[in-house]
């Protein structure tokens, strides 16, 4: 069936039905929901405290293509996009609008599928999805908002402008995965079925790290970004916002495995200015470092260190010190 043929009201009608039946009602957020799909707006029991809210659109043929990206795989990635800014503030999210556009021969098995998506990581991290909106569009675009909170009564959340000179650089997980796993759908390359399945997962299903956010803050971090741009272009962001510099030693960058045997001598370029990877980029001193290795159970590695020169500046050194430059240093949507 297509879309024009079930109507605005009728699409809004199954996927009311459709969330309804597939959300947890034991989840926190859910249990303090008074009004949700089907008024003008949804209505919650609030809590004293730091709230959290971020939007993100994601646009057909500019975000993703729908020859590469499958409905439920662009439902749960861009979910997991929001989700993972709320990870970057160390914030527990809670409730989710989302404002879709279709053209009116888009099949409902399609739509279908994008909410199962979303519906599916909502369900894991306890997030309720509790309205928003339907038109037709020439293309498909996606507007999604995530609302939480901090993560205790005290109101800490980690935020771009707490860097300090003397503050180690660290990351979680590997990067570049998300990346290659483009290309690769891309340009149809041809690689060994595990490299295959773990590319397109990291790109079409990456893992929001929202757990690792609430414990960075915990531990006493206060500085904090998700590699959504790419890792240069995202540590230059806390340097612009903390009014400092960065040395990177490109050597110590976690390459993702799989990245490291495809792609070569590009492998460095992925990780480093690739983006999409959503994992967390933090800074704090040398002892909370220690704390943060031994607490959290993905890996964490440190690659370098902010400096007090260059407000802005971020420079990727070699393992003899010497300035590596990259022909790119990530995603920046109005470039030329």
């Amino acid at each position: 069936m297509k879309v024009s043929a079930l109507g605005e009201f009728g699409l809004i009608d199954l996927l009311a039905k459709m969330i309804s039946g597939a959300q947890d009602k034991s989840a926190a957020s859910l249990q303090k929901l008074l009004i949700g799909i089907g008024d003008d707006a949804a209505a919650w029991k609030a809590e004293a405290g730091t709230q959290l809210v971020t939007t993100d659109s994601l646009f057909q043929d500019v975000h993703f293509r729908l020859e590469t990206t499958p409905w439920y795989e662009l439902g749960w990635k861009s979910l997991a996009a929001n989700l993972s800014d709320i990870a970057a503030m160390g914030g527990v999210p809670e409730y989710a609008v989302i404002s879709l556009a279709v053209p009116p021969d888009t099949e409902v098995d399609g739509v279908k599928a994008l909410y199962q998506g979303m519906l599916d990581l909502a369900r894991r991290f306890g997030v309720a999805i509790v309205g928003g909106d339907t038109c037709r569009a020439p293309l498909v675009s996606l507007t999604l908002t995530v609302l939480g909170k901090a993560r205790d009564k005290e109101g800490k959340v980690l935020t771009r402008s707490a860097a300090c000179p003397g503050d180690k650089i660290a990351v979680t997980g590997a990067l570049g995965a998300a990346a290659a796993g483009m290309e690769m759908l891309d340009n149809k390359l041809k690689l060994d079925a595990e490299s295959g399945r773990q590319l397109k997962k990291a790109f079409l299903q990456p893992e929001p790290r929202v757990a690792e956010g609430q414990t960075l803050v915990g531990l006493g971090v206060k500085a904090a970004i998700d590699i959504s741009d790419g890792l240069i272009a995202d540590l230059r962001h806390i340097c612009e916002c903390s009014r400092v510099g960065a040395r990177v030693e490109a050597d110590k960058i976690p390459v993702a495995p799989a990245v490291r045997k495809h792609f070569g001598e590009r492998a460095l370029e992925l990780a480093a200015a690739g983006g999409e990877d959503y994992e967390l980029l933090f800074t704090a001193s040398g002892e909370v470092m220690d704390k943060v290795r031994t607490k959290i159970s993905c890996p964490v590695t440190i690659i370098g260190e902010i400096v007090a020169e260059g407000p802005g500046c971020v420079i990727l050194v070699d393992k003899h010190g010497r300035r590596i430059d990259l022909s790119k240093s990530g995603w920046e949507h109005f470039s030329a």
